[in-house]
């Protein structure tokens, strides 16, 4: 039985526990649209509710029969007996809601975002020279009787040809061009920059993470610029911890594992290492833990992204390669002998028996 894991959205799930507990659910509700319907579905210990309704007329909910065979029901038993929608809180609380990771950020990003809205406008205006002709008449050009040819009056010419194409004639004696210089839109970027850094500093992100902040820095100061993130994604660890253990005890029970969903109650999860660490610095820590005594199994775990089937064909590797030792087939391990009547190259010595 394949057994299938999702997330949803916060705001389409939600999830209710028994009073007086923070972790034995009562109930949970999942709530979505599909085109032009909505649906909905109750997740109990002992049933799952599932309802359909129109989403443009609204109305009472019913049972739903989109997307079921015909003559299936729409309320089924739950065969878990328990409620199969888990919440991962950030950052919970004993009294409150959890919080967010942006709230605290919120009205800097929109003032951020009002400056950069003004920058815009201002550059659209203001980032060029402006030039004004002065002690001049607006240009005009004289209206004629098409029958007779006599002016009858006159009209403005429009300023767009003009600034199209960039030639203007002054003949009135007198006449000036005045020129006032662009403004100087540093002022917006400089508050911004501002505010960029207290929400990089509010939300522990690395200086090394903002283009052009830091230049020629050795590896050993970019690794204590990031040591304020790295500590809250190993905070984040430990609230996200429960959840994910509860979300593959239930796994295993879909599977119908009852032996794994008990001790994965009392397990724990194995996070990768939040901290970004190059090969060799890598190797040079599991090459010293090796010289602590540590079993070949402690020091494949720390391995980056190795997996427990890899492990487990490790060690059949180094099972097999024992078993050839031992069996006296040393060829599978290094190749094969070389024929007595074969000459060895001049510098090769041949090793003691």
């Amino acid at each position: 039985m394949a057994v299938e894991i999702t997330f949803q959205n916060a705001t389409n799930a939600v999830v209710e526990y028994v009073p007086g507990t923070r972790r034995k659910r009562k109930a949970g509700l999942l709530v979505w649209r599909d085109w032009d319907m909505e649906f909905a579905t109750l997740f109990t210990p002992e049933t799952v509710y599932r309802w359909q309704r129109p989403a443009r007329e609204g109305g009472r909910w019913t049972g739903r029969t989109v997307g079921l065979r015909r003559g299936e029901p729409s309320h089924i038993p739950n065969p878990l007996r328990d409620v199969p929608l888990v919440e991962l809180p950030n950052r919970s609380r004993l009294h409150g809601n959890p919080r967010s990771e942006i709230a605290t950020v919120l009205p800097l990003q929109d003032a951020v975002n009002t400056l950069w809205a003004h920058l815009m406008t201002a550059s659209d205006g203001l980032a060029l020279p402006a030039r004004a002709v002065l002690g001049m008449d607006r240009p005009v050009r004289e209206i004629t009787d098409p029958e007779t040819g006599e002016v009858v009056g006159e009209e403005d010419l429009p300023l767009d040809r003009f600034r199209s194409d960039r030639l203007l004639w002054l003949e009135k004696e007198g006449a000036s061009i005045a020129e006032y210089s662009a403004a100087d839109l540093d002022n917006y970027l400089r508050v911004i920059a501002v505010a960029v850094q207290h929400i990089a500093a509010q939300t522990r992100t690395p200086p090394s993470y903002l283009a052009g902040q830091l230049v020629n820095v050795s590896p050993d100061g970019v690794a204590a610029s990031e040591a304020g993130l790295v500590a809250k994604v190993t905070e984040r660890q430990r609230h996200f911890g429960a959840a994910l253990r509860e979300i593959m005890r239930l796994e295993a029970l879909a599977n119908g594992e009852s032996g794994r969903a008990a001790a994965l109650m009392l397990g724990s999860v194995v996070w990768r290492d939040p901290q970004f660490r190059s090969d060799s610095q890598y190797s040079d820590a599991l090459v010293k833990l090796k010289s602590l005594g540590l079993p070949d199994e402690a020091i494949w775990e720390r391995i980056p992204g190795v997996t427990p089937e890899e492990i487990e064909r490790y060690k059949q590797m180094r099972t097999d390669a024992a078993g050839a030792i031992l069996g006296g087939n040393v060829a599978a391990l290094f190749g094969p002998k070389p024929d007595r009547g074969e000459e060895l190259p001049a510098d090769t010595v041949p090793e003691a028996a």
